[in-house]
């Protein structure tokens, strides 16, 4: 059941995208690419890229909410 809509969908691709780049690329803004914060923003881009694609956010239904607009 979807529970992502629209401009919740571009937003997270956006999002998500910005870190992923950035968790691979971590030198294009200036941080240092030793430690483990450019793999936890890569696997946060990831998890947005795959929320955003497949409209479904499991931490949604534990929240009570949906962005996704409902059919009459």
């Amino acid at each position: 059941m979807a529970n992502v809509g629209g401009t919740d969908r571009i937003l997270r691709f956006i999002a998500g995208a910005v870190l992923a780049v950035v968790g691979l690329k971590p030198d294009l803004v200036g941080m240092a690419s030793t430690g483990a914060l450019h793999w936890v923003l890569l696997a946060f881009g990831i998890v947005m890229i795959a929320t955003a694609t497949l409209r479904f956010c499991p931490l949604y239904p534990l929240l009570g909410i949906n962005t996704c607009p409902t059919k009459k």
